[in-house]
């Protein structure tokens, strides 16, 4: 799965530690998110699209191809 996490955030203004401390999960989850090593469960996608008042579409895109 691909994302946006970091241009999100970026836009945002917010630190990985912030947005963590944010949505309740470790920096490190956020990171790893932002580095495709984890896909996040539906939960978190949607605590990240509500954060960033966004679809979850507009952070996370599926190419069943790659």
């Amino acid at each position: 799965m691909d994302n946006d996490l970091k241009v999100w955030r970026a836009k945002a203004g917010v630190t990985q530690q912030e947005l963590a401390d944010e949505i309740d999960v470790a920096r490190q989850t956020i990171n790893a998110i932002e580095r495709g090593r984890y896909d996040p469960s539906m939960e978190l996608g949607f605590k990240l699209a509500h954060y960033f008042d966004c679809s979850i579409e507009d952070i996370f895109s599926y190419d069943p191809e790659s």
